[in-house]
Parts: structure tokens; sequence; C-alpha cells
């Protein structure tokens, strides 16, 4: 059974993750990228649908012992996870090495006291789960082979099959270290080398300490923001600077409902507040990579942006539900692809365009491309800013004209406007002022509430949405002004659960038909965290430090997010860990460091 979504550890390559329970189990691994199939899918099914456990040896019929204690090593994506046992204390220490050839994870067991009884048990199951592979030696190696891929597992340990099942059963002494890796490679190539699992580790803890000395953060929340800069490098695919939403699918926003997505490709609206906060952390590079691969996807055709891309830049990512998988905690069904990809929502050319704006204004080399891009998305939304549209949740109900979407239609244009007067590009200078007044004027006028003296989600709604938390923040208005600050408290009133954290909008009462879908969620962690920042810019900054460190608590042991809190059942849900929860981690504590609303 799989454990709780906060009771994952998170590995990877740049590439691909995998996800380690705290007894020891990788639940999820999908090779050769985030987006292959899982060769160990038992996280959304059951153990039949493929794991690898590596711990002390319990009992048949036993749950397996969780970690008395685990945590990544320094700042890096080395997992170790310590047992004590009655005959010992035993580490393993987890981790995926950058890569250079084929995709490997590597578990380096090290007796640290005593002589503990140790298990490895490895349950390779091909296409999430379904496929059973040939599990043959070859060499002295043990391969599984299933169509076109092949994963080749090495270990010094001495290895038995059993079940379906390869196990490993040895004891470890203090001091004594024992290896295990495992290694994809297309079924039809050469054997990959053999792995060096001593060497890799020294490497990969090299290349961690390397990549995080480029941080320009020090401020009183530096382990939290840390934490999340690995985090998001961790989601970036190397070979293209594409950034992933979450490395996982089909974790339940609602235990036990239909809310359940597949988030391994990249939104343009997380990686475009992704890229903002790197760049301001000192991180020029990813922004570069991830500026060349948007320059990629949208090629030719910014008529038809989407709001989303494969890693690659793919634009097909139909959807399908692999209807062999029970689902997390039997949250039904199990989604790949995302047929959102379609979908109109207007405010993704702001978060693309602010994006190339921050990075423009903060010296990124300038590509002529980018700029030519951003005109065409203006003269894009010139003709379509009008028009209804899914918004920034990817509602499945009828399209709205949502105030969101229109203040970001606005941050386009106004971002344009600017890039203009700096002199580096041309364009209708009069006319796109006079767009920009009006789209201001539209919004204001159809998008607010006088009597209630708040915006509200949708033009002609009476209900609320957390993304207008936004409007203050990339100054649509001022802070001070009192239509923000009643939106602010209006949301307050209205989106707050009972500890304070924040609903992206109702899914009950009027509001129920919105999204399409039935069933609740949880409190939306980024909304949470707008709040905070919201909360400091109108001078409420020590509201926003309390509920900034309240949020900062929810986060699991080793620092980790998924999208959503659920208040009823206090626990984490949604796809873990997730972007669209650490960025704005990152940005708040910018926010609260830059105003010294801070404790100690």
């Amino acid at each position: 059974m799989a454990g709780r979504i906060e009771d994952y550890a998170l590995i990877g390559d740049m590439q691909t993750a995998a996800l380690v329970c705290r007894d020891g189990t990788v639940d999820w691994l999908c090779l050769p990228r985030f987006d292959s199939h899982a060769i160990f899918a038992g996280l959304l099914g059951t153990e039949e649908h493929g794991f690898w456990r590596l711990g002390p040896a319990h009992a048949a019929g036993s749950e397996p012992p969780a970690a008395d204690r685990r945590s990544y090593r320094g700042d890096s994506l080395i997992l170790e996870s310590e047992w004590d046992t009655p005959r010992g204390t035993v580490r393993v220490t987890d981790f995926m090495p950058p890569r250079d050839g084929a995709p490997q994870v590597i578990r380096v067991v090290e007796g640290v006291s005593g002589r503990v009884p140790m298990r490895s048990a490895l349950r390779m199951r091909f296409s999430y789960g379904r496929i059973v592979p040939w599990v043959h030696r070859h060499e002295g190696r043990t391969v599984a082979v299933a169509g076109p891929d092949s994963v080749w597992f090495d270990t010094p340990a001495k290895t038995y099959g059993k079940s379906l099942t390869t196990y490993a059963d040895f004891t470890v002494a203090a001091g004594e270290r024992v290896t295990f890796t495992i290694s994809w490679q297309p079924s039809h190539k050469e054997p990959p080398p053999l792995p060096e699992p001593e060497q890799s580790l020294e490497a990969t803890e090299e290349f961690w300490r390397e990549w995080i000395g480029h941080c320009t953060y020090h401020g009183p929340y530096r382990e939290p923001v840390i934490r999340s800069l690995i985090t998001l490098k961790a989601l970036t695919y190397a070979p293209t600077g594409g950034i992933v939403a979450a490395p996982t699918t089909s974790l339940p926003e609602d235990i036990g409902g239909v809310r359940n997505w597949d988030y391994r490709y990249t939104w343009l609206r997380d990686a475009a507040i992704t890229l903002s906060s790197l760049l301001r952390t000192g991180y020029r590079e990813e922004a570069r990579a991830w500026r060349e691969w948007l320059l990629r996807a949208v090629a030719g055709d910014p008529d038809n942006l989407q709001i989303m891309y494969g890693i690659a830049g793919e634009r097909e990512l139909g959807e399908a539900e692999l209807d062999w998988l029970p689902g997390y905690e039997n949250s039904a069904p199990v989604r790949v692809g995302n047929g959102a990809a379609h979908q109109l929502q207007l405010d993704v050319y702001g978060e693309v365009i602010e994006a190339l704006h921050l990075a423009h204004m903060t010296g990124l080399a300038r590509n002529d491309y980018a700029s030519l891009l951003q005109i065409k998305l203006i003269e894009y939304l010139e003709k379509h800013w009008q028009e209804p549209d899914e918004g920034i949740w990817e509602v499945r109900g009828p399209r709205r004209h949502f105030v969101h979407s229109k203040v970001m239609a606005w941050v386009a244009v106004d971002r344009t406007i600017k890039l203009i007067e700096s002199g580096d590009v041309h364009g209708p200078l009069e006319r796109w002022k006079a767009l920009r007044d009006e789209i201001h004027r539209d919004v204001c006028e159809k998008g607010y509430d006088k009597e209630r003296n708040t915006f509200t989600q949708s033009y002609g709604s009476q209900e609320l949405d957390a993304s207008l938390l936004l409007i203050p923040q990339v100054g649509f208005l001022p802070p001070d002004d009192k239509r923000v600050i009643g939106t602010i408290e209006a949301i307050q009133r209205e989106l707050s659960t009972p500890d304070g954290f924040i609903l992206r909008y109702p899914t009950s009462g009027d509001n129920a038909g919105v999204d399409g879908l039935p069933g609740d969620e949880g409190a939306f962690l980024a909304c949470s965290f707008w709040m905070a920042d919201d909360l400091a810019m109108i001078g409420r900054v020590d509201e926003a430090r309390r509920l900034f460190e309240r949020l900062l608590a929810l986060r699991n042991d080793l620092g980790l997010l998924a999208e959503e809190w659920d208040p009823r059942l206090q626990r984490q849900v949604g796809n873990f860990p997730q972007a669209f929860s650490h960025v704005p981690l990152i940005d708040t504590a910018l926010r609260l460091t830059a105003s010294g609303a801070y404790g100690g």
C-alpha cells in the first residue's frame, strides 16, 4: 500500500524522478523521461504494479518499518534514511546521478552499528504496471526486457527470483557498504556500462554543491528557499530546458475522487513563474534554457499557442485513462496525457510576456525572435482578449469572462508597451496604450462588485477567486487601492479554511458547476502564499509572516509540498512535489525579506 503523499522523498537526474517512501520503497519511477511509462507504479495501484523496497528485513505479513530518520545530504537531492533496529543501525543513501549515459537509480546500504539483516525486493512492471518483463541473467547481470525497454540490475549481493520478484537477502555490519543500481537502456542496444556507485555519489554531491553556489538569496528563509530551488531544478528537463509542473500523474486533489490529472508536462504558466523565481535568485542559465525551449515550442505559430507542451515541445498530449490501475487510495480514474492542452487560457499570454520582460530587464542576452514573439502574441490578444476562456484553473465547465484572464491580458500589453518604449522593438505604441486602457476599464466596470467592494471571479458572477490576489502583484492596481484591499479581505472571509489557508474558488453552492467536476478540493497552497504576499503589500506584515510560517510548517520533513492541503484530513493532496507551490514560497520569502517582516 502506498504511503501518504507527504511520506515521499524526491530523487532525480533532471530528466526523470523517483519517489521514495519512508519505508525505503520506490513506488514511482518513469524511464527514461518524466513523461515515459512508469516501471514502478505502486503509487497508483498495488505492489503488483511495481516497486523496489530496500530496508531492514521484516517478518512475512508485517508492514516494513519506516525509517527513524531521513534527510537530504546538505543542499542536494541525495536522500539518506536511517533505521534503528534491535541488531543495529543502518543507513540507505538513494540518488540519481545527473545523466551522462544511461539513467540510473543508485542505492547504497551502509552499516552504522551492529549487524543488520537487510532485504531488497525489486518488482519491475513496465507500462504503468501492466506488463511483466522477461527477467533473466546476462553475463552475470540481471536484466528485465519488455518491448523497447530494458532495465539492468547490478549489485554484489546474491540475488534470487521468487513470485516474479528479484530478491537479495544480506547482512550489513558497521562500516560495510553494499550497492544496488538499476539502469535503463533501449532493449535493442548493447548493455549499459557497469555502474560505479561510489564515484557517481561523489560526482552527484559535487554537482549540487556547485549548482547551489550560484544562489544569490541569503535571507532568513534560506533553508526553505534553497530546498524549493533544488526541487525546481529537479523538475527541469535538462536536454531542452522545459520544466514539468510535477513528476507525477493522478495524485488526487480530493482523496477518493476524480480530480486526478497528469502534471508531467510543461505548463507555460508554471514554467514562466518558475523562470521568474530562478532569475531573481541568480539562475540565469536555467532562464536562458527555458526561453530557448519556449521559442522552439511556439515556433512559427504563436496564433495557436497552447497552455502546455511536452517537455521537448510536443503539442499532442492526448488524455487517456489507465483502467487497470485502481488509483491512489482508490482515487480513479488514473489519467495520462492532458486534455486541457488545447484550452483557451488568455492569462497564459500575460505570464509568458511577463517572464520575457523580466528576462530582458535582468540583462539576459537579447534574443530578437523572443521580442518578435512578444509582438506576435499581443497582435493575437488584440483580436481575442474579449473572448471568454477556461481561465487559470483549466475549468472543464463552460467558458467565462474570467477577471484574472483579462488582468493578465492587460499585463501582456503593459509589458510590451514598456519593451517598445525601451527602443528594443517597434510597434503601434499609441494604439496599444489605448488597448491597455480599454482592458483596464473593462475589468474595473464588469469585474468589480461595488456593493461588496471586491472583484469577482468572472464578469457577472457573485463568486470570488483567489487568482484575484494577483491584481496588486502584477501592478494592475496599487496595493492601497480600496478595491484591492476589499478584494483581499473578501477572499479572507469567504475562501479561507478553518486553519486560515485559501481555497481557489468555491466548489459547492451556486458555483458548483464552474469547473464541471464533482467533489471538493483542498486549500490551494499557491493561493495561500499569494495571500501572504498581499497582506505584506497592504502593510499587514506581521500577519503575512505568521501565515507564511504556517505554510512552511505544512512541508513534509524534507521540505516538499504537493499542490494542496486537505484541511479536513490534515494532509497534503495533489501531484507531488508541485512547482506551483514551491515557486510562490520563494517569491513570498523574497518579499518578506525585503520588507523585514520576519522574526529573529
